[in-house]
């Protein structure tokens, strides 16, 4: 009778266990990686493509590094699923991307195995060259991977990076993982051949031998001979960018052959010279068939059945955010031939996949470069154009200096289109959109709105498709709306005037944004505690409405505000004017309610905004703490 043999990823808790394997134990046990990352994304959703590209690659590079004293950087962190599982954290990874379970990203206070924190693309390579530099400094030998995705490489600080460690030649591995064949497709056993020879010490040392002799030869003879060998294996093996920026590049090679990737790896662990690039081809969702036939390669999915790859839909009580946004901006630019549209590598999160349906000619992809995404749509705002830089509020961080110098203090009327502004829940707080209030109002000549709901949505797409007196900025959440009628076409606002939603006589409860729904739930309860409560939508951030503030001011006892952002935003503005009509001095109590000082883990967005106490139980509680009654006895009900 024959023994059921244990399943080899039950016997690899780390990598040092994996080491351990034998070289021909590898190739199943990437095969059960693959089947127990699928297994574990089909419960939690998450991003599958990309992990499954890199079962592996990440099974090789555990093996040949001595991880975690050799640092492993992944880049974004999309395919950081089965270095997880790897890494100890295969009991846990049930609970990616849930409140209180993994982040669905590197994270530096979740394992020593991730020592840097990666999210927003592109900064790999930069982290590893500064760890690469700290071992230098203190005498260390250990090797530091950084590996990085063929998107990524669009971006400019991954080519700023590789010039500064090109420069110092720093002792440095970056992995090229290119799934989407974009820069060479692997050539088969010869590549394979070429990338090993090259990477060795022997071709190494004897192309270095030969630099030494080359170096006796007048200074002419001796630059034709590094440029003819430079070329002559660019020829063969492409990489003569790399090499331009100071890389030793090998490949490229085939990312799921275990046998092409090992001996590569260990040449490069083992080389002590500068740093080295590795090209490495692979394919996203690759042995997951639904995955591999998809035009995404289930990129990011939602909870799936694994054995049709069926992805969960949904209950949509009311269209999206983000789909509003689209179809407005559509409606607008069937209007108007001068409307065009921006993306930074993110067409379909941001809408924009739909617009280039309807107006192709229209629409621009930059890639991951939110620095040129801003300049190059101030640079269309000079011409007469409408530019609409449709930009993650946490993505636009990254083209900061570029929204204050080529678009504000130009004065420029380029319209900014945040989406995910907020708390976006899973993905936690590297995209939380906190910080785009505080960040854009604080600019001169910026006009800043946040839409309370769809319909709203809709009226400040069409108000910022008319404004040409400077630049604009509209800021919605992630996720469906709040189920009100959607207006067919929008109305031009008057810029800088909020308006009246509910009046009331002893607290006014003044939002900005999608908290709108939890003042009127507050007003209810305050209702029914005895309590007559305003609820205002302020509308613009910036210009804030003087008037209706006065109003509120002088006819309420409480004047509480409430925005999805960070502090120094809508609230300090009012305070600010407040402060300067005196009316705080004559008895008026004031709350300015925040996201608080702090980043909020993952979890369902209405759980977080409990947690930064933004819900209508803390709106209720704070107006009664102004007021100096106790709620205890009286809760919210359900």
């Amino acid at each position: 009778m024959s023994r059921i043999s244990t399943p080899l990823l039950d016997q690899v808790r780390d990598p040092a266990e994996l080491r351990r394997l034998a070289p021909a134990q590898l190739k199943p046990l990437a095969d059960e990686l693959r089947a127990e990352m699928i297994s574990a994304v089909s419960v939690t959703g998450g991003h599958l493509g990309a992990g499954l590209g890199v079962v592996e690659l990440t099974v090789a590079l555990h093996y040949v590094f001595n991880t975690p004293d050799d640092r492993l950087i992944w880049d974004v962190g999309h395919q950081a699923y089965p270095h997880k599982i790897l890494t100890g954290r295969r009991d846990r990874i049930r609970t990616l991307r849930q409140g209180g379970g993994l982040s669905g990203f590197t994270k530096r206070d979740e394992s020593v195995y991730d020592p840097f924190g990666t999210a927003h693309s592109s900064t790999s390579i930069s982290a590893g060259l500064g760890m690469a530099v700290a071992r230098d400094l203190s005498h260390g030998d250990n090797a530091v991977i950084a590996v990085i995705g063929d998107g990524a490489m669009s971006a400019g600080m991954a080519y700023e990076a590789m010039n500064n460690a090109g420069a110092m030649h720093s002792r440095l591995i970056v992995i090229l993982n290119d799934n989407d064949m974009s820069i060479a497709p692997p050539t088969g056993a010869m590549s394979a051949y070429l990338a090993r020879l090259v990477s060795g010490n022997t071709y190494r040392g004897i192309r270095e031998a030969a630099k030494q002799l080359a170096t006796h030869l007048p200074k002419f003879f001796y630059n034709k001979a590094k440029r003819a060998e430079e070329y002559a294996r660019g020829f063969w093996t492409g990489g003569t960018l790399f090499e331009e920026l100071g890389f030793y590049y090998v490949g490229p090679i085939d990312g799921h052959n275990l046998d092409h990737l090992l001996p590569v790896l260990e040449n490069v662990r083992d080389s002590k010279t500068g740093p080295v690039l590795v090209h490495v081809v692979t394919q996203k969702g690759k042995g997951y068939a639904p995955a591999e036939a998809a035009d995404d390669k289930y990129h990011g999915v939602s909870t799936f059945d694994v054995i049709t790859g069926t992805q969960a839909k949904p209950k949509a009580n009311a269209p999206s955010y983000t789909n509003v946004f689209a179809q407005s901006l559509i409606k607008a630019a069937d209007k108007d031939d001068r409307i065009v549209a921006i993306t930074a590598a993110m067409p379909t999160g941001t809408g924009l996949d739909r617009f280039s349906q309807v107006h192709p000619d229209r629409c621009f992809d930059v890639g991951i470069a939110e620095q040129h995404a801003v300049t190059f749509a101030a640079g269309l705002a000079t011409e007469g154009y409408k530019p609409f830089c449709a930009i993650y509020s946490t993505f636009l961080q990254r083209g900061y200096d570029q929204v204050i110098h080529d678009v504000a203090l130009q004065n420029l009327p380029v319209r900014f289109a945040l989406d995910r502004a907020g708390l976006v829940g899973a993905d936690g707080p590297t995209h939380a959109g906190a910080f785009d209030i505080a960040y854009l109002a604080c600019l001169p000549n910026m006009v800043v709105m946040a839409a309370a709901d769809e319909a709203e949505l809709v009226h400040m797409v069409a108000t910022a498709a008319a404004y040409d007196d400077g630049p604009t900025a509209v800021r919605f959440p992630r996720g469906e709306g709040v189920g009100v009628e959607i207006p067919d076409q929008g109305d031009i606002l008057p810029i800088g005037k909020g308006r009246m939603i509910r009046e009331g006589s002893k607290i006014a409860l003044l939002t900005l944004g999608t908290r709108l729904q939890e003042a009127l739930k507050a007003a209810d309860e305050l209702a029914r505690l005895g309590l007559s409560a305003s609820v205002a939508d302020a509308r613009f951030a910036k210009p804030i409405d003087t008037d209706l503030i006065d109003q509120l001011a002088a006819h309420h006892d409480v004047l509480i505000t409430l925005e999805e952002g960070s502090s120094g935003g809508f609230g300090a503005l009012v305070l600010n004017h407040l402060n300067e009509t005196g009316a705080i001095g004559r008895g008026l109590k004031i709350k300015v309610m925040t996201l608080p000082d702090r980043f909020i883990d993952h979890d369902k967005p209405e759980k977080m905004y409990a947690e930064a106490g933004l819900d209508a139980k803390a709106i209720v509680e704070k107006a009664l703490a102004l007021l100096g009654r106790d709620h205890a006895a009286s809760p919210i009900r359900a």
